[in-house]
């Protein structure tokens, strides 16, 4: 008898973080999201299912290029919860990722995803970094009709290594992935981490620092 309750409690142990690995489970045929409601809940909350139209599951326009006229020389068009409210609760969403030649989809991960990447047009560079303490580069080159994923909460990066301009498509394993860019997040936090951290943390002297932060917040006081 205490055999087999010990044996419950490592199953469900073992089991427990699996079952949070992605997003819940839908009860129901469709959760369409009710924007609307004022209740907090994880995800959104439902709205009358007599309610739903053919618009709560539809999105227009993926086949036209993001705008790549900026520093990266990327643009990602998201489609998730945010862009089809039927999504809620289905655990999945995609996007359209245009690269300018040499544009680059900086180091970033994803909280609550895995992705995967389908390159459409042109050539990537891509690759994800393991975690500590091996911290390992896994990466390849990727040309058009090539696949390659990216663990979970892993940072990964795409760059257009070719001459001509590039199109990827992903698929993500929730409703709202989430998005860290890392250097965003560390040099363009507000307010801003102290300089004393982040000199000591990156090996740089303060005045760099000051620098890089200065290129995300400007004047931020």
């Amino acid at each position: 008898m205490a055999f087999q309750i010990i044996f419950t409690i490592l199953a469900l142990v073992i089991t427990f973080p699996i079952a949070l690995a992605s997003d819940p489970s839908p009860l129901q045929d469709f959760c369409v999201a009710d924007k609307m409601s004022n209740v907090f809940v994880n995800g959104f909350v439902c709205k009358d299912p007599k309610l739903a139209t053919p618009n709560d599951f539809f999105f227009s326009g993926l086949d036209k290029p993001g705008n790549t006229m900026n520093p990266m020389g990327s643009a990602v068009t998201p489609v998730a919860v945010t862009q089809i409210p039927g999504l809620n609760t289905l655990g999945i969403s995609l996007a359209r990722i245009d690269f300018a030649p040499n544009g680059l989809n900086p180091p970033h991960t994803h909280p609550r995803a895995t992705e995967i990447l389908v390159v459409l047009e042109g050539t990537l560079s891509v690759g994800f970094v393991t975690s500590n303490p091996d911290n390992k580069l896994i990466a390849k080159v990727l040309q058009k009709g090539d696949v390659f994923v990216f663990p979970v909460g892993l940072i990964h990066f795409q760059f257009n290594s070719g001459s001509a301009p590039a199109v990827a498509l992903s698929g993500l394993s929730s409703q709202n992935p989430g998005v860290i860019t890392i250097a965003n997040a560390v040099f363009g936090s507000k307010p801003p981490i102290s300089d004393d951290i982040l000199a000591k943390a990156f090996m740089l002297d303060k005045k760099t620092v000051d620098f890089l932060q200065s290129q995300f917040w400007g004047s931020y006081p």
